[in-house]
């Protein structure tokens, strides 16, 4: 009866441990994604693109991930 009532206490801490570790994900996600757009913007500022086909090619490595 004992081991049966600890194995549902642990099984519910950590279910509630991991729901809570995974709400954070976002917010943080969120965040560096907002700082990797102002580094893209920098970069525009400081170094613009040298005509079309430069400017599409950062717009497709910057929708792949390839910066």
């Amino acid at each position: 009866m004992k081991t049966t009532r600890a194995m549902t206490l642990l099984t519910l801490s950590l279910t509630l441990a991991c729901t809570g570790l995974a709400g954070c994900k976002r917010h943080h996600e969120t965040a560096g994604e907002k700082v990797d757009h102002f580094g893209n913007k920098v970069q525009d500022t400081l170094d613009p693109p040298k005509g079309p086909a430069e400017k599409a090619g950062r717009s497709l490595d910057r929708a792949t991930g390839n910066d």
